[in-house]
């Protein structure tokens, strides 16, 4: 590149827009930190005073799949505006990139950094001073090598001005950051996880078996070969997905075990053979298999939304853009033991275009989805993009219009570009929604959700559970109380009544980023005025705001609708604890530590079930 000064178009210009809030997703509007760089007024200006240095080269071992590297930095010209920003693959300059170009032969930025970092003095005190600095970045395992940039200029005008060596983890095509899922039959378990092996150089299997008791391994394992995924530039629809946004995602595996005992400990390993005979392998972990639908046993589930991800080396953390995703997943690490199965219903790496952040992602939330089935809901920031079939018409997924998270993540439909789904998990049925698609009257979601509510067993598994991204419920979030629906327009309008007939327990939504619980409801009345423990025949369906999983917080109108119970503004999760039939406890628990905020049970009978309440029950006669 030399010394000279030169023009580079990255076209990650500002993408703002594609990340900025549209009317309909203002309660969860947010900025993506990689599109705040202006690199569409990049420069190179390469100093030989300036250099940046990664260290170590080589990163961890073969089944290491994070590790922590230290750049070393400095020029002659620091100043408070300067960072670092961190490019995979290595080489991020090239002269053949698909991005616009606005000058014949003009080298380009291939992609967006995958991770960036302001350079406050306080990073590295003597910096300003001295002109020399160090900082360490975690770094995962994406299947390809690493560089580091030095900028100044801030983000409004990027100058780079030093590139580091490449440094490359020992096998960057490792199998990594395995993420389990309930499959379509109640003995049924996915795993799926990540690879820089196509079909053709290795085969993907799952190794498994039981767990005896004192822990040792039952018998010899099962080997069930994965089925391999991936998609292509092409497959995205809009910037900067598919432009500056775009990373290769590698191959996407999943393998199914199946004829699982219920409640069983099993433990597996995920493993790519390769054409000499030798094995990659992935890390061990264990799962506990489901419940029978119907089993009398405790179990326990957690529900959110909107968590986002954020890095623990402080990477993109000037944006504060999901500033409790790591509380809220460290709580659920610290807890494993303690529940059985997850929901994150929908808004999961808030990637918005920028595909690095679903491996990301991925990684943050692996020790929970590696050892737990970990269920998924789509979001706007998944699935919207004009013109590409959604409810929506508006640009929050940046182009990726679902094609990452149907991908990335199992969940049993039976046609993955509709998301949505029912899970059986012992006395629970849980009815996941798509609010990104159309749910009223006469399409195909509202004969699903119809189907999923009417075809529950209630002598068997009493709680039934309605969940989605978007609040098809209520919520008295500032901008859902300005437009007076106190709702997504047109949320609950073709719901509420199959909601009533089918006497679903609890709904929970995401989408605004707070907690909030309602009275039980029908037609936006309260049918019983308690709070927090509720006895025989219930009336109406309790509605649950769970977005407070760490994206940044919602706020409420001023004026409480009496419908609304408990509100909160913070950061945090739910958990269902069915002790058998007739006993449920609710919990909402803050991520900052993990203590019980809020809180109601339920307890009642079969035939409570059964009784008829307004709007439940079809005309009955007394003809003999």
């Amino acid at each position: 590149m030399g010394m000279g000064h030169v023009l580079l178009t990255a076209a990650l210009a500002m993408a703002m827009a594609a990340a900025a809030a549209t009317a309909s997703a203002s309660p969860a509007e947010g900025i993506q930190p990689l599109s705040k760089i202006a690199m569409n007024k990049a420069t190179v200006n390469l100093h030989g005073s300036a250099y940046v240095r990664a260290t170590p080269a080589l990163l961890g071992d073969q089944d290491e799949d994070t590790v922590w590297v230290t750049a070393e930095y400095g020029w002659e010209n620091p100043s408070a505006d300067d960072w670092i920003a961190v490019f995979s693959p290595a080489d991020f300059i090239s002269g053949s990139c698909p991005n616009p170009s606005r000058y014949p032969g003009e080298p380009l930025l291939c992609t967006a950094p995958i991770k960036l970092q302001y350079q406050y003095a306080n990073y590295s005190a003597n910096y300003l001073y001295g002109g020399k600095g160090a900082i360490r970045f975690q770094l995962i395992n994406q299947r390809s090598d690493f560089s580091f940039a030095l900028f100044t200029g801030g983000l409004e005008n990027p100058r780079l001005v030093a590139v580091s060596k490449q440094v490359a983890f020992r096998n960057p095509k490792a199998p990594v950051f395995p993420r389990l899922a309930q499959g379509k039959a109640h003995d049924e378990m996915t795993v799926t996880w990540t690879s820089g092996y196509d079909i053709g150089e290795a085969y993907p299997f799952v190794e498994w078996g039981v767990v005896a008791s004192g822990g040792r391994r039952r018998g010899n394992p099962t080997r069930t070969p994965a089925g391999t995924l991936t998609f292509s530039r092409g497959s995205m629809c809009g910037e900067p997905a598919r432009t500056v946004g775009w990373r290769d995602p590698g191959f996407i595996h999943t393998a199914f075990m199946r004829q699982l005992w219920p409640n069983k400990q099993y433990f597996y390993k995920i493993g790519h053979e390769l054409s000499d005979g030798t094995v990659v392998w992935g890390k061990s972990y264990t799962f506990r298999a489901p419940p029978t639908p119907g089993q009398n046993s405790l179990q326990r589930i957690i529900v959110f939304g909107d968590m986002g991800k954020a890095e623990r080396d402080g990477s993109n953390e000037f944006a504060n853009y999901q500033p409790g995703s790591l509380n809220t997943t460290d709580r659920l690490v610290e807890d494993l033991d303690n529940y059985d199965i997850v929901f994150h219903i929908g808004d999961l790496p808030y990637a918005n275009g920028y595909l690095s952040q679903w491996d990301q992602f991925t990684a943050q939330v692996a020790p929970i989805s590696a050892n737990k089935p970990y269920m998924v809901a789509s979001g706007n920031h998944e699935r919207d993009w004009p013109n590409t079939g959604g409810f929506f018409d508006v640009k929050d997924s940046g182009g990726e219009c679902g094609v990452p998270a149907e991908t990335m993540y199992y969940y049993p439909a039976e046609n993955r570009a509709n998301f949505w789904y029912k899970v059986d998990y012992g006395m629970f049925r849980f009815c996941v929604a798509d609010s990104e698609h159309d749910w009223r009257e006469g399409t195909p979601q509202h004969r699903f959700i119809e189907e999923c509510l009417s075809t529950v067993d209630r002598k068997h598994q009493p709680w039934l559970i309605f969940a989605a991204h978007r609040v098809l419920g209520y919520s008295s979030n500032s901008w859902y109380a300005d437009q007076g629906s106190f709702e997504e327009p047109e949320g609950r309008e073709s719901l509420q009544k199959l909601w009533q007939r089918h006497r679903v327990d609890i709904a929970f939504f995401g989408h605004v980023h707070n907690y909030e619980r309602t009275c039980p409801l029908y037609q936006g009345q309260c049918v019983t005025g308690e709070r927090s423990s509720y006895s025989g025949t219930m009336n109406g369906t309790i509605f649950v705001v769970a977005g407070g999983g760490g994206s940044h917080l919602s706020g409420y109108t001023s004026a409480i609708p009496k419908w609304s119970v408990v509100r909160d503004k913070d950061y945090g999760f739910t958990k269902l604890t069915a002790f058998n039939h007739s006993s449920l406890l609710f919990e909402y628990k803050k991520s900052s530590d993990g203590k019980v905020y809020d809180s109601f049970t339920v307890h009642r009978d079969y035939r409570d079930v059964l009784g008829c309440v307004h709007d439940s029950c079809f005309p009955t006669t007394l003809a003999t």
